[in-house]
């Protein structure tokens, strides 16, 4: 695991070292092993790593025979030794025994078709020096990141917008839609950021950036489900095979390995299989309370066999946090598990250098409770679409807390119109009294509702609960799960990898019917069968917790005052209406409104304001 950057000029002119290692520098936690340089006219690259394979010999930049194709790579490839094997029976020749020279050669074997032969995950760049042109390329699933800036001048990319900053060539300036969309999301959906002129490149995608500056996108893989009738037993022993399958593949590594370990049944799933194959440490963090997640998770390690290690997140350990957790987010993501995830990641940091973690479970089985929707609202389906249209309407004039209002108003609003993913935090209206901005970029904006459109577009065919899982694999998972897992792991310079989001796993999860995921009584119905006899009967059926973070009450405590202060303090007067914020703050103390997480999600933009805007991302790494 690594970090890159780079840039390629559009004119005569060769890029610096000083600059290049200010850009790899401010990343040093994704690679503290290495770091590597290459330069020539127009094109820089520049890389930090972090030690897995190959530990001797897996420097980078890292070139062909004829130094004709330069690569640098963040990632890892689980089909590494096949594909070394096919290239050199074609005749390549390998000078290293690492995963990314076979990206190299698969490049000058296959040219911009090499992304379809990677099983992995991954964020790279390479440069062709007989074109001229500069390719990269973002793993299936946006399991790892890749930014990236582009001006009439240069191209300017890297693993973290931190990189693209220190080039001296990119401003720091908020994006007012991205953040009305922000407010909506807790993040920032693909393509853009929180920065205005900084983008992401898309899961499943590749770039081409030639010489004087014509750039193009494409599409090389799109996370559809088709699903096929076939027997319930069928899909359950294909499951388990190909989990395992997985999980072997994603264990592939010269350095010691772990676990985390939650209550729930997908990191379970994980960490019993990797138990099958070698002995195993397990990590998890809990708050004090109910829902403390280390008392099942030291149960399931005593059940599975791990050398477990825990630890308690005070509301102190947690705030404190807060500063170095949104440095490393590079823009700012609403979700509190965020700061869980850092802590527990912290924990493992202590003793191995990868992890396997249960992320994707969820969306490519249909594990999230919001996916019963469909089939709690399906009596509604019986009506005419006018008919709907009407009772909505006269819905909408009913008092708030009219016992009934939520359901009427769900099941008379199509899916397209109120389904967005798995956060929905404010509202337009509550948007809009929330904002200072200009009330007429409310109106013309592209809203949330226009950016999940594309989506439903493509899945007019599937049923709602695929359609809604199709929603998250393309909105909630890059913009959330994996934006939080990738650079809270990365913070303690410690590599995540995640099984379930694996292009084999997704092809058997995408054949699967809806009705075999989703059921009456419970989410992940086929998954849940498959793991029978594999993990412990007491996690099959637990409840999906996720990281239950304790914030609607210590908002009602004195973390509702330091927060405020801290808000103000932040300098985001000027997109935020301060008055409207303190009444929510108000509302939230006494308890007569909820607005714990429409206040966390204006705080988390303030503290990310306040180090990326206020002081600047190299004047706040200083402070970690």
């Amino acid at each position: 695991m690594c970090g890159i950057t780079g840039i390629l000029y559009f004119e005569d002119r060769e890029p610096s070292l000083s600059m290049l290692q200010q850009m790899t520098d401010v990343i040093h936690h994704r690679g503290p092993n290495d770091s590597g340089f290459w330069t020539e006219n127009r094109i820089g690259l520049g890389f930090r790593r972090l030690s897995i394979i190959d530990l001797a010999e897996g420097h980078q930049p890292l070139s062909n025979e004829d130094e004709t194709v330069w690569l640098v790579f963040n990632g890892e490839i689980y089909n590494y030794k096949y594909l070394r094997n096919m290239l050199i029976e074609r005749g390549h020749q390998f000078k290293t025994h690492t995963d990314s020279e076979v990206i190299v050669h698969l490049y000058e074997e296959y040219g911009e078709e090499c992304v379809k032969y990677l099983r992995g995950m991954f964020g790279f760049v390479i440069w062709d020096r007989h074109k001229k042109q500069l390719f990269g390329a973002r793993d299936h699933f946006g399991i790892k990141p890749f930014y990236y800036h582009t001006s009439d001048k240069q191209f300017v990319f890297g693993s973290e917008i931190k990189s693209l900053l220190a080039s001296g060539h990119v401003e720091r300036r908020v994006n007012n839609q991205s953040l009305m969309n922000y407010l909506t999301f807790q993040y920032v959906p693909d393509p853009d950021t929180m920065f205005d002129d900084i983008h992401k490149l898309p899961p499943g995608h590749y770039i081409r950036v030639s010489y004087d500056g014509t750039k193009s996108i494409h599409r090389y893989w799109d996370p559809m489900f088709e699903p096929v009738e076939r027997s319930f037993e069928d899909y359950v022993e294909e499951i388990r095979e190909t989990l395992r399958d997985s999980v072997s593949h994603h264990l592939v590594s010269d350095v010691e390995r772990g676990c985390f370990l939650s209550s729930g049944i997908d990191s379970t799933a994980i960490a019993t299989l990797v138990k099958e194959i070698e002995p195993l440490r397990t990590f998890s963090v809990g708050f004090e309370g109910a829902n403390n997640e280390t008392i099942i998770s030291k149960q399931t390690a005593e059940a599975i066999g791990t050398d477990h290690y825990a630890k308690i997140i005070t509301q102190k350990d947690f705030m404190d946090s807060l500063p170095s957790a949104v440095w490393h987010q590079d823009e700012p993501v609403a979700d509190p598990a965020a700061i869980a995830l850092y802590h527990v990641a912290k924990l493992a940091s202590e003793h191995v250098t990868v992890v396997l973690s249960g992320e994707g479970a969820d969306e490519l089985f249909g594990g999230y409770r919001i996916y019963h929707e469909p089939m709690s609202l399906r009596h509604f389906d019986y009506l005419p679409i006018p008919l709907k249209r009407f009772l909505n309407r006269i819905v909408r004039m009913l008092p708030d807390g009219i016992k009934g209002k939520n359901y009427l108003l769900r099941g008379t609003t199509p899916l397209e119109e109120r389904f967005l993913g798995n956060a929905k935090i404010f509202s337009e209206d509550l948007k809009a009294d929330v904002l200072s901005l200009d009330r007429e970029l409310l109106k013309t904006y592209k809203n949330p509702f226009q950016i999940a459109d594309q989506y439903y577009t493509k899945t007019k065919h599937l049923d709602p609960i695929t359609r809604m899982q199709y929603i998250d694999m393309n909105l909630w998972m890059p913009g959330d799960i994996l934006m939080k897992a990738d650079k809270m792991t990365m913070a303690h310079s410690l590599e995540l990898r995640v099984p379930f989001l694996d292009t084999k796993v997704f092809e058997l999860a995408s054949r699967i019917p809806a009705k075999y995921r989703v059921t009456n009584e419970t989410t992940k119905y086929v998954f849940r069968k498959a793991m029978e006899g594999i993990i412990p009967d007491f996690i099959l059926n637990r409840p999906k917790l996720g990281f239950p973070v304790p914030l609607r009450d210590w908002l009602k405590g004195s973390l509702n005052q330091t927060m405020l202060e801290q808000i103000k303090g932040s300098g985001i007067h000027s997109y935020i209406n301060m008055e409207t914020v303190e009444k929510m703050a108000e509302a939230h103390r006494n308890g007569t409104q909820d607005y714990a997480r429409h206040l966390w999600t204006i705080y988390i933009f303030g503290l990310w304001h306040m180090k990326y805007m206020e002081e600047g991302p190299a004047l706040a790494a200083a402070n970690f």
